[in-house]
């Protein structure tokens, strides 16, 4: 009983990591689909004094992918109050020329910035419209729930990676007899050691095939995809090889490393 307590103590930890590890992940995707909704909705609009090229503005800013002259007949009509059709052809002549650019990819601050700036340097582009307001609103707001849930995941890994170094300890203080009789006839460390190396894998097998289990039972549960697809996105909350991958690398690495730290403490106070 007290075998299968150890081994389920080990195992609660390095599922906790691996649980923060994927949530990371689950939230980074989230962030990064709804950063590609956003664009979808978002774009810049730009005066020009005269027609633009489409061809070379689009050579010259490789932020944007495609611009579309935006036409004054509404503007024309909200002013037009008795106007007669040859003064709205003049009238149409003068104004300047309206433009949307799309962007390639959610723009951060400084590259909406740099755009803006970049823009301004064609003389005949009098006016960029970011609405900087309400972008940089939504891009903080974003960095910082990002931000959070990192924090977050380092802090439980950080605490995790102590308890499993301490429980690692008091498997070899448990075995610290027979590893001492087995060096007295010369065995090498790694043999001495072989019981708590055995136990580091064993239970990273384990807490990754719990891991498994845990997030595809997660991944088909509707009120998780319902939410997602409340704000309108679509997520990947378990790739079933991608992941595991990384879960099994994650868990076998920390466990393995934590030991063979133990190992050679040990080695050294002998």
């Amino acid at each position: 009983m007290k075998s299968f307590k150890n081994h389920l103590s080990l195992i609660v930890a390095l599922l906790s990591i691996l649980f923060s590890i994927q949530t990371f992940i689950i939230v980074d995707r989230a962030i990064d689909a709804y950063k590609e909704k956003l664009v979808g909705n978002y774009s810049l609009v730009i005066v020009s004094q005269k027609r633009v090229d489409k061809k070379d503005f689009l050579q010259n800013n490789s932020l944007v992918i495609n611009i579309d002259e935006l036409s004054p007949d509404i503007v024309i009509k909200r002013l037009n109050s008795g106007i007669s059709s040859k003064n709205i052809k003049l009238l149409k002549l003068s104004l300047p020329k309206f433009y949307k650019l799309k962007l390639e990819h959610y723009p951060s601050p400084l590259e909406i910035n740099n755009l803006t700036h970049k823009l301004l340097r064609d003389k005949s582009i009098i006016k960029v419209e970011t609405f900087s307001k309400s972008h940089d609103t939504t891009y903080k707001l974003l960095l910082l729930f990002k931000t959070v849930i990192t924090v977050f995941a380092l802090s439980v890994g950080l605490v995790t990676i102590l308890l499993i170094s301490k429980e690692l300890k008091i498997w070899q203080f448990k075995h610290n007899e027979r590893m001492s009789i087995m060096g007295l006839f010369g065995a090498p460390t790694w043999l001495r050691s072989a019981v708590l190396f055995r136990l580091a894998v064993v239970d990273a097998l384990i807490a990754t095939v719990m891991g498994f289990v845990l997030f595809t039972y997660i991944s088909y549960s509707e009120w998780i995809n319902e939410e997602f697809s409340s704000i309108g996105i679509d997520v990947l909350i378990y790739d079933k090889v991608t992941d595991f991958g990384v879960m099994l690398l994650v868990s076998l690495s920390l466990s393995t490393l934590l030991a063979s730290f133990i190992v050679l403490g040990h080695k050294e106070e002998v």
